[in-house]
């Protein structure tokens, strides 16, 4: 039986991501929010393009070419490094977890993420036991509260991603505990990002 985690080992994340290549259809990361067990901000930093950003996607993200070539905009060679030191030893939260660790160029071992979008009693709930439910859907679903209303927000996410964790966390942890982790797999495409 594994120890139970602390707050302290918890951390939420949520990434924005803007188009690269031929009709933007790449995702290059724009934005990474990080927040501690409580909600509080410990990273939130725009992040230069490494290459031609050909969509913005502006309507979803809000993120526009000024917040890319700000001053405050940090380079893709400092975030990576030091997200992956940030997210080193700690459990990661969050929705669709995988395509942050993909546009940050991170693995995180699987067995310390809490994916709410993987999380199988909420699919269950929600009929759904094939398909990852949109974070929207979840949190109103299971909370009754409304995100994402307009763009889609990165902070504001990892904290839903994070309340949504905690409103489950003791059946959660009961069933990783217990050896049946309660979670389906992520995308087999995206299986370079788990360790």
């Amino acid at each position: 039986m594994s120890p139970v985690p602390t707050p302290c080992d918890f951390l939420s994340i949520s990434c924005s991501n803007v188009g690269v290549g031929p009709g933007g259809t790449t995702s290059m990361l724009a934005r990474v929010a990080i927040v501690d067990y409580w909600g509080k901000t410990v990273f939130d930093h725009y992040v230069a393009p490494t290459m031609e950003v050909t969509d913005y996607r502006t309507a979803t993200t809000g993120i526009t070419e000024s917040h890319l070539k700000s001053s405050e905009a940090l380079n893709f060679g400092v975030v990576q490094p030091y997200v992956a030191d940030l997210i080193e030893g700690k459990i990661l939260v969050g929705h669709s977890i995988w395509n942050d660790l993909s546009v940050l160029g991170i693995p995180h071992p699987a067995v310390s993420t809490r994916d709410v979008a993987l999380y199988q009693p909420f699919r269950n709930v929600l009929r759904s036991s094939n398909q990852p439910v949109g974070l929207q859907t979840l949190l109103w679903q299971l909370m009754c509260r409304r995100c994402q209303e307009g763009q889609h927000h990165p902070l504001e996410n990892a904290r839903a991603s994070l309340d949504l964790y905690r409103s489950y966390a003791e059946e959660w942890e009961e069933a990783i505990s217990g050896g049946n982790w309660p979670s389906a797999l992520p995308p087999s495409t995206f299986s370079r990002c788990y360790i």
